[in-house]
């Protein structure tokens, strides 16, 4: 098969709208930490109420991912993707014209459902143009890196838009404007052919088959004790932090900020630190360093904590992409769309329950301390979880199999 220079073009095409479309979403769901405290005030709200700001959307986006995540392997990922893009920009447009919680509220269901369409189908797109799991991989970590960058500019867009007395709104406004974008160069790309089973029906009850195999039950049980882990940072990191006497100030006020960088960086190194070591053994040191970073700052006290919750960042950074791919590249190509709304169920289940059981034993103890303990003990399963898989490798005959029946005879783009 000869692959010539428009087909390498509209590869490229393909890939650029994935990784945008990815910080394109990151930029609204990652600012909810910025956008709440305006919100109390707005609204007159409670924490707990105004918190419904990111459960809404990551419950939205869960149920979603797995309800309609057959739709990327039953209508094709190029239908999938328009289609939750196109909900998603007309929601964000709408919240210029909101005045009500209830009313946002409401479009955070929309858009959340509009990401759990759009996403699990340019998950499942990955598969359909990558030549190898390997390459599956390291384009999962480039994407999640274009998202973790949507994590840095999103707040940093609300930030810049209250100093100039406007409203956090127009945010939404901003990424359904690039949303359009992202649509109309997505109507003229020729997306690759998606594999289709024969005699197989494509629809909910075949996405809740998978619920019982090993292989996604395993992986979205890793993914939902780092989600977990995760979300702790940047959800409660801030309450811990404002606790912080020490002479280095600064550091502990861009904290969040420290990590999501090094958790960018991290994300666009990960293919060439994956080339060079086993994805299990490097998921396995990884964690290692996460849980050492999390039961540091528990014993340390918020002076240490400063320091080592951002950089876990740099740990986290290869965790969730890598794990998420070979979640995905366990099953075929023809499944990946509902295989991806599984995973992403577990995700955002663990985006949601992860930062509300926090919640509720920094309430019961007082201090967001206790919540962190929490954490890491969620933190030392999944390096449990981690080092059980670099010793004995269950999806290793998997891989090979799914490599050598889906990806033989493709050649590769380079």
């Amino acid at each position: 098969m000869t692959v010539t220079v428009r087909d390498q073009r509209n590869l490229a095409t393909i890939k650029g709208l994935t990784y945008l479309m990815f910080m394109m979403f990151a930029m609204t769901t990652d600012s909810v930490g910025v956008i709440i405290p305006e919100v109390i005030k707005e609204f007159d709200l409670s924490m707990t109420a105004a918190g419904a700001f990111h459960y809404t959307s990551m419950t939205a986006i869960a149920l979603s991912g797995i309800l309609l995540g057959h739709l990327a392997d039953r209508l094709g990922r190029k239908a999938t993707i328009i289609a939750g893009l196109t909900l998603f920009a007309i929601s964000s447009f709408l919240f210029a014209a909101g005045h009500a919680f209830s009313f946002f509220i409401l479009l955070l269901v929309i858009s959340g459902t509009a990401i759990g369409v759009f996403k699990t189908g340019a998950l499942a797109l990955v598969g359909d143009i990558t030549t190898s799991t390997r390459e599956h991989t390291a384009t999962m970590n480039t994407v999640e890196g274009f998202f973790a960058v949507g994590a840095v500019i999103g707040p940093a867009i609300v930030t810049r838009l209250l100093a100039a007395g406007l409203s956090w709104k127009y945010l939404y406004v901003i990424a359904a404007v690039i949303c359009v974008i992202l649509i109309a160069t997505a109507l003229f790309v020729k997306y690759p052919e998606t594999a289709r089973p024969t005699g197989e029906p494509i629809n909910l009850s075949r996405t809740m088959s998978m619920m019982k195999s090993p292989y996604a039950l395993g992986f979205s049980s890793a993914i939902f004790l780092y989600v977990a882990v995760e979300c702790a940072i940047y959800v409660w990191m801030p309450t811990l932090m404002s606790d912080y006497a020490g002479s280095f100030a600064f550091v502990a006020s861009y904290a969040i900020s420290i990590f999501f960088i090094l958790r960018a960086i991290g994300r666009f190194l990960g293919a060439a630190v994956l080339a060079r070591f086993s994805w299990t053994s490097v998921m396995a040191v990884f964690s290692l360093a996460i849980f050492l970073c999390f039961a540091g700052s528990v014993a340390g006290g918020v002076a240490y904590a400063a320091y080592l919750l951002p950089l876990s960042g740099l740990f986290m950074s290869m965790l969730y992409p890598t794990l998420n791919s070979k979640g995905i590249s366990s099953f075929h190509k023809s499944e990946h769309g509902a295989v991806a709304g599984v995973i992403l169920f577990f995700t955002c289940a663990a985006a949601a329950l992860g930062p509300l059981a926090m919640g509720a034993i920094n309430d019961g103890f007082g201090h967001a301390k206790y919540g962190f303990m929490l954490a890491t003990v969620f933190a030392g399963l999944l390096f449990a979880g981690m080092l059980a898989n670099w010793i004995y490798d269950p999806t290793k005959e998997r891989l090979a199999l799914i490599e050598s029946t889906e990806y033989a005879g493709v050649e590769s783009r380079g």
